[in-house]
């Protein structure tokens, strides 16, 4: 087995590498008020620790999303809203998925922002 690709971090520490697009699924359907987020760090990028995605539970059950490629003028930010009552992750799953696997479109899929730096 070769160096991972990806790395799935959720709310208390544990760890997958190379997850499949089931298990990046299942870790945002897992997510709660609790449990409220899940990083997913690309490992064959430099500099390292500058190539993410995470995801985080709101209070009204909508989704923050954040992506860095690269440094702190290239970080942008996402919000997913709820809106309707079945709770579904799937939107957020997709994104998730095509990032992580380099799939076109995801970038388009939502609106994003840039995060101020400070």
């Amino acid at each position: 087995m070769g160096t991972p690709l990806l790395r799935a971090i959720e709310w208390d520490g544990t760890s997958w590498d190379d997850p499949s697009d089931d298990q990046l699924h299942d870790l945002l359907a897992d997510m709660s008020l609790t449990w409220r987020f899940v990083v997913v760090e690309r490992l064959d990028l430099e500099p390292a620790g500058q190539y993410y995605m995470q995801v985080y539970l709101n209070d009204d059950l909508s989704y923050q999303v954040e992506y860095r490629d690269g440094g702190p003028d290239r970080h942008f930010r996402a919000h997913v809203p709820r809106t309707h009552e079945v709770f579904s992750v799937q939107p957020v799953a997709e994104v998730l998925q095509g990032w992580a696997h380099g799939q076109p479109g995801w970038r388009e899929a939502l609106p994003w922002a840039p995060l101020s730096p400070t």
